[in-house]
């Protein structure tokens, strides 16, 4: 997996992680510790903002499953978020279901309409994870 995201991290920072490619300034790294493997790993992420907190979802590109990353902040919710030109430590907070997160799915399928897409795609309802500086 990180052979393929390696040439978007690389841009990213080299942009001096303020945008990259066709996400431009909505993309942000994020780094999680493997729930197993104990190894960190980073994983290039379209986001929105909510106040003060970064919103990303866990659509795997509308696959069945939920994407690793998602599993592995689920069990380890301390992660390192590169954007808006900085890197700083964070709190994920899951949303899987309830108010917040369609309210947070609502206001992210809003800033970015293709992730509508992968709503059809799947049986499961797409997480969304908080992220707040810590």
């Amino acid at each position: 997996m990180s052979s393929r995201n390696d040439p978007v991290i690389d841009g990213f920072r080299a942009s001096g992680r303020k945008q990259y490619g066709p996400w431009g300034p909505r993309l942000l790294l994020l780094t999680v510790r493997g729930r197993k493997s104990g190894e960190r790993r980073t994983y290039p992420l379209a986001f929105h903002k909510d106040a003060d907190r970064y919103v990303v979802a866990a659509s795997k590109g509308g696959a069945p499953a939920d994407p690793e990353w998602y599993r592995n902040l689920v069990a380890h919710p301390d992660v390192t978020v590169e954007a808006d030109g900085e890197e700083f430590r964070a709190r994920a907070t899951p949303l899987a279901k309830g108010s917040e997160r369609d309210r947070l799915w609502g206001q992210h399928t809003a800033a970015m309409p293709g992730f509508r897409d992968y709503e059809t795609k799947t049986t499961r309802v797409i997480p969304m994870v908080a992220l707040e500086r810590v």
